[in-house]
């Protein structure tokens, strides 16, 4: 068989059918509602055995565009005799007999539960989504109405970390392609959903000491995982009562915003001591201070404890 594409010249005149036209529209964006679940309900309960479509509702069902229009409407629920609990579901269904989208009452089975969704594909038969369960309980004159909105949703977009979008929706995300991190919009930050730094080494010249192994850090998601390596004082000794900065910088970037983290080190002789790592807030910030500990000697060794964490974003 030939290959197609439509539209185009060479198609039909251009000319696109509806089944035509799902194929092509149904994944242009998710299905669901436009919005987000700090909007109103779509759906609540009416008076009684009804439920309530709220005016001004926007949805999209395999690319076909739904909207409630400027008023409430109210959809009729079926009585419940039956001894048993019945859920029932309102659903945006997509009937490609008529290749119109209507919200509908779906009922359920009395004491089996929410019945399932329908969702075929191909040019016949329905697709549904779902707005919210309705719980009808036996010879009830009321229902209640339960919230289950799908929404739309916002697709990936690379970008520049110092240019996201400007006026970004809840849930939208971006990859940052100058750092890798993905990001999301909660409505009032850009947060980190996915990042990898890899391994960044942290030694550093300091007079007085030597590292005998490495410091490095890596951060997953905006946590900063540390491991401090091992140092040697190469310097005059180092009374108990005098501070002293150790071989280490944390880059900026991997600095909490206004947290000193502490950590226990081993000292020759099995002594501890007390290891600062100072914030970006500090007049010392990435640094890494010994302090409270036994007087260091030239030639011994300081080890700490591995493990540190802090988050970042």
């Amino acid at each position: 068989m030939a290959q197609l594409s439509w539209p185009s010249p060479g198609y039909n005149d251009r000319a696109v059918n509806d089944t035509e036209y799902e194929a092509m529209a149904g994944r242009f964006s998710d299905d669901g509602v436009d919005g987000a679940p700090t909007d109103t309900a779509v759906v609540s309960a009416g008076t009684g055995l009804t439920v309530n479509v709220r005016a001004d509702a926007h949805a999209s069902v395999r690319g076909h565009a739904w909207t409630s229009g400027p008023s409430t409407v109210a959809l009729a629920v079926g009585a419940n005799s039956s001894g048993s609990t019945r859920v029932d579901r309102v659903v945006l269904r997509l009937d490609r007999s008529t290749w119109t989208v209507r919200a509908v009452v779906k009922a359920g089975t009395p004491g089996a539960g929410a019945p399932p969704l329908t969702q075929q594909t191909g040019d016949t038969g329905v697709y549904e989504v779902l707005l919210a369960g309705v719980t009808v309980l036996n010879g009830a004159a009321a229902v209640s109405v339960t919230r289950a909105e799908t929404y739309i949703g916002a697709r990936i977009r690379p970008a520049l970390s110092s240019h996201r979008n400007p006026n970004p929706v809840v849930g939208e995300m971006c990859l940052e392609t100058d750092t890798g991190r993905i990001r999301a919009w909660n409505g009032d930050a850009w947060t980190i959903v996915y990042s990898n730094s890899g391994t960044v080494t942290l030694d550093a010249l300091v007079a007085g000491w030597d590292s005998v192994a490495s410091s490095v850090l890596e951060v997953r998601s905006g946590a900063v995982h540390l491991r401090l390596g091992g140092f040697r004082r190469v310097g005059s000794t180092l009374a108990a009562d005098t501070e002293s900065r150790l071989p280490v910088l944390i880059p900026s970037a991997y600095r909490h915003p206004s947290r000193d983290q502490y950590a226990l080190a081993y000292v020759s002789g099995v002594e501890i001591a007390r290891l600062i790592i100072y914030s970006a807030a500090d007049d010392r910030p990435g640094q890494v201070w010994i302090t409270n500990k036994p007087s260091i000697s030239n030639g011994e060794s300081v080890f700490p404890a591995s493990g540190i964490s802090w988050v970042v974003d």
